[in-house]
């Protein structure tokens, strides 16, 4: 049996990423779980709130035959599957997923230039390197970094001059 240890995709109970994440690591697994903070409008206040990147999704790393060990905790439902094989998050897509959370707050774009759907690459910035594709939603330029592994996409704002059009 391998002992290759990978990212793999917990999909938890609705609202329980938290309590579940909190759950794994009592239990000296790794896990990952990534949150943004937003502020939240109430008629008579405003709050800042953390809430979690991907509603319902936590990334757990261990080894695959030890899967079943982190699927005790209360809350945990099951791992991501394609297919029949146990969804694996690379890396480097944890580390992408990390410098968006701590980024943090969106920047407004120039849009000149930049169409939507061209294949940009980011220049400059806590992004830099990443290649992705350009969306536009309402005035402002998007840029999306896919996490294919679990069928998610994450959109960030990037200053203009820090893209570079690649296709």
């Amino acid at each position: 049996m391998s002992t290759e240890i990978n990212w793999f995709v917990m999909y938890t109970a609705p609202r329980a990423e938290k309590k579940v994440a909190q759950r794994l690591e009592e239990n000296n697994i790794e896990v990952y779980l990534p949150m943004i903070e937003e502020i939240r409008q109430w008629s008579d206040r405003k709050k800042k709130v953390k809430r979690p990147l991907f509603n319902g999704y936590l990334f757990v790393r261990t080894e695959k035959n030890r899967l079943w060990e982190a699927l005790q905790v209360q809350g945990a439902v099951k791992f991501v599957n394609f297919s029949g094989n146990h969804a694996i998050v690379r890396d480097e897509e944890i580390e992408a997923i990390k410098r968006i959370v701590t980024t943090g707050v969106a920047v407004e774009v120039d849009s000149s230039e930049i169409h939507e759907g061209q294949q940009v690459k980011i220049l400059g910035g806590p992004l830099q390197g990443f290649e992705g594709e350009c969306v536009q939603k309402g005035n402002q330029d998007y840029f999306i970094i896919r996490v294919p592994s679990i069928n998610q996409t994450v959109m960030v704002t990037v200053p203009r001059k820090f893209l570079e059009i690649i296709g």
